[in-house]
């Protein structure tokens, strides 16, 4: 268990990423005031491939900054099946309610335990408070536990051990490590090489993305069930814009990293919570084996057609206000004072 909470706790690490350590060490603690964490289930009991609703409500004061629970938290045995996050409600005394919802599944029986969930919060001095929610324990019974049929099943005969010699497997296993990491090597000099060597782009950075979502779209991945391919393109799509926009290293971030960093970036109306949910959902493409309905696919796509449109368009306004500002002759913006 103490090894589990480590793990848990190195994996919130990674997700607050850099702002952690400029804000401060991360801590954690059994309690905090103001502050209640509830979870729960639909059903305890459940049998092989059923779904399970999983919440975790996090009641706090406002004065708290609520770090949601990573995606990438360890859920025991179970898979993602769906993930609602942060879902807030605003209630009285300046209090607010945050809820995270899981669809969980599971296709091996047995007594299981879904672990405590790591929950951090950024206090106002800028420390950092860790929470682990109370551990669930689920059981999932075999759908022929209830049936009448008589199932004629044999215990498992003992297995015959055959004496074999280990040490090919140990040679070859160390030949295969070896050129596992030599074709690595090889791979990252030629990609270093390729950045150094690839001409520049002179294209405006939303004429290249663009291109590349049209790109996307004549693949025809979500068609095709390739849903994991489709997010990891269109995610890159949208992360290189935002880096070409504003001149920011972002393809190497997490997705909290980035959204942190581009947290107190002046940004067109509604274009961060929009980067925010496109982003989150499809880490759970990617990462948490979430199968997405293809409406969502074209809903997301036309999202970061949406998005790139918006910046470009308060880019050029802002562009002519200030070339407008900087023709106005120092005269005309004097006048007013000089007359009187």
């Amino acid at each position: 268990m103490l090894f589990r909470r480590l793990t848990y706790v190195l994996l919130l690490l990674g997700v607050i990423g850099p702002a952690g350590k400029a804000r401060g060490a991360v801590d954690t603690v059994k309690a905090l005031p103001g502050i209640e964490i509830v979870t729960s289930v639909d059903s305890a009991t459940v049998y092989v491939g059923d779904l399970i609703t999983y919440s975790i409500s996090i009641t706090r004061d406002s004065t708290y900054q609520l770090v949601p629970p990573p995606l990438g938290a360890n859920l025991g045995a179970f898979d993602v099946k769906d993930y609602q996050p942060d879902i807030e409600t605003k209630l009285d005394g300046g209090r607010v309610k945050s809820e995270t919802i899981f669809k969980l599944s599971t296709f091996t029986t047995g007594d299981y335990v879904i672990p405590p969930v790591p929950v951090a919060f950024i206090l106002k001095d800028g420390s950092h408070k860790v929470l682990f929610v109370e551990p669930v324990p689920i059981t999932v019974q075999s759908l022929l536990l209830n049936t009448t049929d008589s199932v004629d099943i044999h215990g498992l005969k003992s297995q015959y051990e055959f004496k074999r010699n280990t040490m090919p497997y140990y040679v070859w296993g160390g030949v295969l490590l070896v050129l596992i990491v030599a074709n690595l090597l090889i791979w990252w000099w030629i990609r270093k090489r390729k950045r150094t060597l690839d001409p520049v782009d002179r294209r405006t950075p939303w004429e290249i993305a663009f291109e590349k979502l049209a790109r996307l779209d004549q693949e025809g991945f979500p068609g095709a069930g390739k849903f994991k391919e489709f997010y990891i393109e269109l995610t890159e799509i949208a992360r290189g814009y935002f880096g070409r926009m504003y001149s920011a290293d972002v393809l190497e971030m997490t997705t909290e990293e980035f959204l942190d960093h581009f947290r107190t970036v002046e940004l067109a109306a509604g274009s961060y919570d929009s980067c925010s949910s496109l982003l989150r959902h499809a880490d759970l493409v990617k990462f948490a084996k979430l199968v997405p309905e293809v409406e969502r696919c074209q809903t997301d796509f036309q999202s970061v057609h949406t998005l790139i449109e918006n910046i470009r368009a308060d880019w050029e306004r802002k562009r002519a206000a200030e070339s407008a500002a900087a023709q106005t002759p120092p005269s005309v913006a004097s006048a007013g004072g000089t007359r009187g």
